[in-house]
């Protein structure tokens, strides 16, 4: 062979090796990509038509439930109670923005409040104590905190986890009203920032393959229940605090009943929290067979991604609160959690109208009929829709 057939032989022995490795390197990709898409849709958490989780592994399926959640009443096992026992609640801020959905967590949360974080667009606090005791629950995205969620906190005196929020002390771009930072620290919140202190034990990372299509970064934050409590045992946050003070020490329990025998006929319930952002427009339709209701948004299901089932609650309040702002450069608003105003519960098919009271931000938010009589709410999930007062909610 002479020299320039060697040459060529070599040269196209390195063009197909270059070309097999690159479609083998496609090949790989295309496949990790559908393999993470379909990791992302596995099941952490099973739920039932009736909304409550289903027995996990860690629990023991024949055990009766006789234990009830002190913040929904839910019926569960001796082995759950065991765990959340040992804690205290965990507050977790979770987006709504149309990109980052389906969200990932909120099914194992107890409560559920949402109300809008600027520009009509809508975010979560989930509070997680009983429903998730026995899981390791993906929480995402987890985004910044709000001071009228802040304010919520106190009432549970529970962990808070979100990332970064509104408005240090020393900021003077910031109104004051919106400081929620500042809130922080001077009302001594349970703190597991993730720009603070709590990021020193990395409870957090992003996940940027968590959705089949790609997100803005700051859509990509996920948090871990298990590594937060893990954390929290750092600071001495368990079931007590520092000082031996049991998180619950001042806890006053909502009442709870079981579901009423005779249902109402109310089955749709719609409304806006800005009328300009319909992507956030709130749907619950009435499911008369496992008395609960099914969350739509934007004129969508809601799912959950860590369960692959649309989003349901045993009660849904419609909490009307004064809205304030935009306040400021940042346009951040506020809204008027503390004091009075009025409610309209929807619970067994039924819609009532009442009224709610919240002298402090560390006094327990208290939900009343007509004549001032605390409302009993069913056991099992319960979301509070923060939606300013003047809107219309449609039901019928």
């Amino acid at each position: 062979m002479n020299s320039k057939s060697a040459i060529s032989t070599i040269l196209t022995g390195i063009i197909l090796f270059l070309a097999s490795t690159g479609i083998s390197y496609g090949l790989f990709k295309l496949i990790s990509r559908k393999s993470v898409s379909n990791s992302n849709t596995s099941k952490t958490v099973s739920v039932t038509p009736s909304g409550k989780p289903a027995r996990r592994s860690k629990i023991d399926p024949s055990l009766p439930l006789t234990e009830s959640c002190p913040l929904n009443g839910m019926m569960l096992t001796k082995q759950d109670k065991a765990i959340w026992e040992t804690r205290r609640p965990l507050a977790v801020m979770i987006e709504n923005h149309e990109d980052s959905r389906p969200i990932s967590g909120l099914a194992s949360a107890d409560i559920v409040y949402e109300a809008v974080a600027e520009g009509g667009i809508t975010r979560y606090m989930g509070l997680f104590y009983c429903g998730s005791a026995a899981d390791n629950v993906t929480l995402a995205p987890v985004r910044s905190a709000r001071i009228y969620f802040v304010k919520l906190v106190s009432e549970y005196d529970a962990l808070y986890n979100h990332v970064g929020g509104a408005g240090n002390c020393d900021d003077p771009t910031v109104n004051e009203k919106a400081k929620a930072l500042c809130f922080i620290r001077r009302n001594n919140i349970k703190d597991m920032d993730q720009f603070g202190r709590a990021g020193d034990f990395k409870t957090c990372h992003r996940l940027t393959n968590r959705l089949d299509h790609d997100v803005a970064y700051e859509h990509t934050m996920a948090c871990y229940t298990d590594a937060l409590y893990i954390a929290a045992e750092k600071y001495d946050w368990t079931n007590v605090d520092a000082k031996n003070i049991p998180w619950d020490k001042n806890f006053k329990e909502w009442k709870f009943k079981e579901d009423s025998a005779q249902k109402g006929t109310t089955a749709n319930i719609k409304f806006d929290f800005w009328s300009s952002m319909s992507k956030y427009s709130v749907a619950w339709t009435y499911d008369t067979a496992t008395n609960s209701y099914l969350r739509q948004n934007g004129g969508e299901k809601s799912i959950d991604l860590n369960t692959g089932e649309q989003l349901t609650a045993k009660n849904v309040i419609v909490q009307f609160v004064a809205e304030s702002g935009p306040l400021d450069e940042h346009k951040h608003l506020d809204y008027g959690v503390t004091g009075t105003g009025k409610i309209i519960l929807f619970q067994d098919g039924n819609a009532l109208s009442g009224t709610w009271s919240k002298a402090t931000p560390a006094s327990r938010t208290k939900f009343m009929d007509a004549k001032g009589v605390e409302l009993p709410l069913n056991r099992g999930v319960i979301w509070i829709e923060l939606v300013p007062t003047g809107n219309t909610v449609e039901y019928n």
